[in-house]
Parts: C-alpha cells; structure tokens; sequence
C-alpha cells in the first residue's frame, strides 16, 4: 500500500485520545463503519498512562485493522514514541511541534511524519527535516486565510489541518490547500463512549465522510 496516496485519499484521520482499552475496538469499529479508514491512538504527554500501554492499544487496533485501517501515534514527543509505535504496527506519526530529532527518527523508521507547526520557519524547519506533512494546528485559531497565505511562498509543502474541524468548515481548507484533517473531540464523544452509545459515534463520524464525499464530487 502506498500510505501516502491513501492518506491523501481518505483525508480525515481520528484522533483518539484517552480512552479505555476496552472501549477502541467497538469505538474503532463505529468508525470504520461511519467511512473513517485512519485513525491516531495519543501518547499521555502528562504521563497518566505509559508509552508501553498507548504502544499496546496501537497494536491491538494494527492487528485487527490489518489491511482495512491506518493506524498510527499522536502527541510523539519522543524517539522512543516512535520506536514503540513502529513495533507496534503503526504507520504513521504526528507530533503537536517540530522537533528535528523525531521527524529525522520517524523517517528512518520508515514511518510518514506529520508534524505540526504554525509560523513559516517552524513549517519550513519540518519539511527540511524530512516530514511528509505539516500539521497546521491549532488551525481554527489561524483559519483557511492563514494557511493559503502560508501555502503561497511555501507551496512545495503538504499540509494538515488540526483543531476545530467539521463538516461545515472542511470544504473552506481544502480550498486553502490542505491534504487532510484531524478530527478529535468533534467524532470522538467521551458521553457517548460511556453510554455505550457506538452508533451515536458512527453517524457523527459519517457527518464527515459524508462532508468530505460531497467536495469530492
């Protein structure tokens, strides 16, 4: 598979973030059946749970979604994020800034980098490093203008957008020229993964698809 066109395809990645590990295969499943085909298991950056459980979460949704899914790690902020996440069948990684030292480590891994940034030289820094994408994030705090603005001098660059999606502002980025989204708290529920409420969490993520089909058309 070439992670790149797919990623480009599909567009929206899920970023799941504290949840139970009992609850990610009937949550990931509510969004595989909603038309979401990536999703981003995070890394505790305060430590509540350890790298080795967020690794074993990334594994369990890797096997199961062998060939259907990708799944990748979010808030890697270490090398060894990344050396847990390659083990552990993840295919991607995004970061919330740039660190050299991660993006250079991600590629030799052999894994796709997305690492966010906001200014030019922060975004320019990243790409220099080898990153495949740069995620704009937060990027409802900056909006569309910002990015089409930044993508003109800097129009090599593939880019992201994070942080305040949905489906009414998604077709405003992709005219700026984003590749694709991360979408968390907007699909991801924490009321309906405790109610149990899986079917809830399918419809919200094919609000999405949906959104994204019809640009697509």
């Amino acid at each position: 598979m070439n992670y790149k066109d797919f990623i480009e395809k599909e567009k929206i990645i899920v970023i799941v973030r504290g949840v139970a590990s009992d609850k990610l295969l009937p949550l990931a499943e509510a969004m595989f059946e909603g038309g979401i085909r990536m999703l981003e298991i995070t890394f505790s950056a305060d430590g509540k749970v350890s790298d080795e459980e967020t690794a074993a979460n990334i594994a369990l949704l890797s096997h199961h979604f062998e060939g259907r899914m990708l799944i990748g790690a979010g808030t890697v902020l270490t090398k060894k994020q990344v050396k847990l996440t390659k083990k552990a069948g993840g295919k991607f990684i995004i970061s919330p800034d740039a660190d050299r030292a991660v993006i250079k480590y991600t590629k030799k891994l052999g894994l796709i980098s997305m690492p966010g940034a906001v200014t030019p030289s922060e975004i320019k820094l990243c790409h220099n490093a080898g990153a495949d994408y740069v995620k704009i994030f937060p990027a409802v705090n900056l909006g569309p203008d910002y990015i089409k603005a930044v993508k003109a001098p800097l129009s090599h660059i593939k880019y992201l957008a994070v942080g305040g999606i949905n489906p009414d502002n998604m077709k405003d980025y992709l005219k700026a020229g984003v590749c694709g989204f991360g979408i968390g708290g907007n699909i991801v529920s924490k009321d309906m993964i405790e109610r149990g409420d899986f079917g809830g969490i399918q419809a919200l993520a094919k609000k999405y698809t949906d959104a994204l089909r019809g640009e697509n058309e």
